[in-house]
């Protein structure tokens, strides 16, 4: 009797199915009472620190003044005392190294006493500054791999935290990663630095509007976590999901999404209490997820935390990866961030909705009730506006990967072409400074003559048309929503361009309505000439139409706006002139540190690519071929034994099972050889382009006579699960 097979057990597992996890009691463990509980955050700071020390490390976190070194003492043995009583043994410094994951090093509080015995240690120095070995992070050229020194530099804006264990805690720091050279190696550091150009020309900007607010202009952000959810035992019995994050093969189901019936459906229950306890831990680390819901595809579903600043954000959302999948083990489940782990249905992005402001202010985004703080705002979208027609490549740039090729532009993601949504009230506000009228955006044209002073500006609308799931960058009332960042990325990069491509329009604004007072224009008048001038030059990046359609691909060829659809072609503008000259200007990235990146994406790209290459290979050889082998046999033994008395055999099966094998064998053959150039070069631009053009290719190739045998195979001898069962399989 033959063994089962991986696909038999993952199915049978599935089946008798019991969960291990114990049920959470939300009534005598309130969320209420646990949020933040595991935080090192305000109010354990405002109860345990020295009132001096509590309002100097306050000016730095509120104001971004610089920290006075002298109180760091203070702060390390007070944190230290707080894990310790959380049942901390280890500290380690958090940081995004240039592979888009988190990364730690964990360090013990615990030092000989030289009597035996151990005491806790942890001084000022410890908690500013470590030093992990660097030389095996990826630095695209910025050092040598003997060159192993890295330090990570403690990020006092974003609070340390305990990550819990079964088998104890420890203290996590969010930090910054650099060389000893003070090289940016990481994530953190660039965002941190586009977040002061973005303040710096900010408060330019709204002195001229008689604004002096004492706080920071920041940058928030408001991440939508897609994800996928799949049996873990399915995840086991596929080399290419435990592998790549996706299946390399698969033929569609009888059944996609096309129902409509998965979108806000009702929860399944094993799902929804793996849901509950990621939400619990992350109430314990402070992080204010909101929603929760089914998503469009099958086995698809979405999480959401509310508006943050953005460097918090991001730190919030690594956790919130971190936790997703680790939770999901407990719950017999696995967690797919892959942007398209499936064929033919949807794939997962996260959505990165944007604004800048402060609390005082609030967003600057927004239209507000009164003509001044509509003047105010028809200012700030306009710099919008004018950074994404500049600087569209780069914003396209930052959600570059291979894997979210296979989603951009599916009609499940935005294009690839970078446009802005502004709804068509708004979108005549604007045309409106064109013709010199005022538009009201409530009723429609008035006829008058347009004048930006505070009594004649018209309200404006809070929601200014529907939205539009078809733009890359869309309006939604206070914010801007930037929906082609994949699930799995890292939202530091798109955020770190937003700011500083906005910090130079900024600046730009701020020049141009300087120079026009100092002409001896009034204030008003210099308002519309900046406005008129921006819509004027870059009017051609706002499109409120269909983004999936063919007209639109045509439409913004004609307009100038790039169509950058896979990787290799986005990771080129990071070394334009005027990308370049952006991010130095800002003090953000030099063009070596650009340069580093670009070599490193590339690296990735080819990297992935290349390992999904040989798992097509590997499992059409080992799995696909070898069951289609077993089904001809049969299927020639049936045939010989019909003919044996006398029957006419129906052949038509066995010659589609032999072609496909045949096809399949010639297109790994061909895949093979396309994959041994491309691996022979390298991995710069050329390896990239070789990878794309002819190794991706051939990988669909294969695929497509696969998945003809899926569905002609007999099932018992098919040894992958299916889409099927994975996507609807609870």
């Amino acid at each position: 009797m033959s063994s089962k097979s991986a696909r038999q057990s993952a199915i049978e597992a599935i089946t008798t199915y019991k969960p291990e996890a114990a049920p959470l009691n939300f009534v005598d463990t309130k969320p209420t009472d646990i949020f933040g509980c595991n935080v090192f955050n305000d109010r354990i700071m405002r109860e345990r620190l020295p009132k001096s020390v509590y309002k100097a490390l306050r000016k730095t976190i509120e104001f971004g003044e610089r920290m006075d070194p002298a109180i760091a003492d203070t702060v390390a043995a007070v944190m230290k005392d707080w894990a310790i009583e959380k049942g901390a043994t280890h500290f380690t410094h958090i940081f995004y190294p240039l592979t888009g994951q988190t990364a730690e090093k964990h360090d013990s509080f615990l030092m000989p006493d030289g009597a035996g015995g151990v005491i806790a240690e942890f001084s000022g120095s410890m908690l500013i500054r470590g030093e992990p070995d660097a030389s095996s992070f990826p630095s695209g050229g910025l050092r040598s791999t003997f060159e192993a020194r890295g330090y990570t530099a403690w990020d006092v804006t974003s609070p340390a935290y305990i990550m819990e264990n079964p088998n104890g805690t420890f203290l996590c720091i969010p930090t910054m990663f650099l060389s000893w050279t003070g090289v940016a190696l990481d994530k953190k550091t660039p965002m941190l630095r586009s977040g002061q150009a973005l303040n710096r020309e900010a408060h330019r900007v709204l002195a001229l509007f008689g604004e002096d607010t004492p706080l920071p202009i920041v940058s928030y952000a408001g991440l939508e976590q897609e994800y996928f959810c799949i049996d873990h035992n399915f995840n086991f019995a596929r080399p290419d999901l435990q592998i790549a994050g996706r299946s390399l093969f698969g033929a569609r189901p009888a059944k996609g999404q096309e129902f409509s019936d998965q979108y806000f459906g009702v929860i399944p229950q094993r799902v929804l209490s793996y849901m509950m306890e990621v939400e619990r831990e992350l109430y314990k680390l402070g992080v204010p997820v909101r929603t929760r819901h089914n998503e469009v595809a099958p086995s698809q579903y979405e999480i959401a935390p509310l508006f943050e600043v953005s460097n918090l954000a991001v730190d919030h959302n690594h956790i919130i990866m971190a936790k997703l999948r680790n939770v999901a083990k407990r719950y017999g489940l696995k967690c797919l961030l892959h942007e398209k782990p499936f064929a033919g249905v949807n794939g997962s992005g996260k959505h990165l909705n944007y604004s800048i402001g402060n609390a005082e202010l609030g967003t600057l985004f927004d239209p507000g009730e009164t003509p001044h703080a509509n003047a105010k705002f028809l200012v700030f979208c306009a710099a919008m506006i004018r950074a994404v027609h500049k600087f569209g490549g780069l914003l396209r740039a930052t959600v570059a990967s291979a894997s979210n090729d296979h989603r951009l532009g599916a009609n499940e993601a935005p294009p690839a072409i970078m446009s802005i949504f502004l709804g068509d009230q708004l979108t005549e506000v604007f045309e409106a400074f064109r013709a010199g009228r005022v538009e009201n955006a409530a009723g429609g044209r008035t006829g008058r003559a347009l004048n930006l002073g505070v009594d004649t500006l018209p309200p404006l609308p809070a929601d200014p048309g529907d939205r539009n799931r078809t733009s890359p960058v869309a309006f939604t009332g206070n914010r801007f929503e930037f929906r082609a960042l994949g699930s799995s990325q890292s939202a530091a990069g798109s955020i770190t361009a937003l700011n500083t491509m906005m910090a130079d329009s900024l600046g730009f604004a701020a020049d141009w309505l300087e120079k026009e007072l100092a002409q001896g224009k009034t204030f008003n008048q210099a308002l519309e000439s900046f406005i008129s001038h921006v819509i004027d030059e870059h009017s051609a990046v706002i499109f409120n139409g269909d983004g999936y359609s063919e007209v639109w691909h045509k439409e913004a060829e004609r307009r100038g706006l790039p169509n950058l659809r896979t990787t290799p072609e986005a990771l080129a503008e990071l070394t334009k002139p005027e990308v370049v000259n952006l991010y130095e200007k800002a003090g953000v990235l030099n063009r070596a540190e650009l340069k580093a990146r670009q070599e490193i994406y590339l690296e990735q790209y080819c990297k992935t690519v290349r390992t999904e290459a040989n798992l097509v290979i590997r499992m059409a050889n080992t799995i696909i071929y070898p069951a289609g082998m077993r089904y001809q046999g049969e299927l020639a033994a049936t045939a010989a034994n019909m003919r044996a008395i006398g029957k006419d055999p129906k052949t038509v099966t066995l010659a589609e099972i032999t072609s496909n094998l045949r096809l399949m064998q010639d297109a790994c053959g061909q895949l093979e050889e396309v994959l041994a150039k491309a691996d022979s070069l390298g991995y710069g631009f050329e390896a990239a382009l070789s990878y794309r053009e002819y190794v991706l290719p051939r990988m669909v190739e294969v695929r497509r006579y696969a998945d003809m045998l899926e569905v002609r195979v007999a099932d018992d001898l098919w040894a992958l699960p299916n889409y099927q069962e994975i996507l609807f399989g609870k």
